[in-house]
């Protein structure tokens, strides 16, 4: 993640306020199940448990959408994302998009 955007999923942030509103960024992850992981989640299925395979998948995912939020953020020339918010929507048979969204601004403490 950008080091000089901070992202909130709060719409204000305590002792700052927003002193521009640049607008609504994203970003977001396509990613496709692979035959492998697959193997393991269908045997984890049978015998019960959490399926690290795409629990591993969507943290990446979820990681690369809010890089890619942060990155639009700063070159629209915002310190902040307020509001972040998170979707995941199925793309095609074995890939889903994880999509990353929220307000960019500029904030100060007050």
């Amino acid at each position: 993640m950008s080091s000089d955007i901070k992202v909130f999923t709060m719409e204000q942030v305590p002792n700052h306020k927003v002193i521009k509103v640049v607008g609504l960024v994203r970003g977001n992850a396509v990613r496709a199940r692979h035959l492998g992981r697959d193997i393991l989640a269908g045997l984890r299925n049978i015998v019960g448990g959490e399926i690290m395979e795409y629990t591993k998948l969507m943290a990446e995912s979820r990681e690369q959408a809010i890089d890619r939020m942060t990155e639009e953020a700063q070159m629209l020339g915002a310190n902040a994302v307020i509001g972040a918010r998170f979707t995941t929507s199925m793309v095609s048979q074995g890939a889903a998009e994880l999509l990353a969204f929220g307000t960019a601004v500029v904030i100060e403490e007050e």
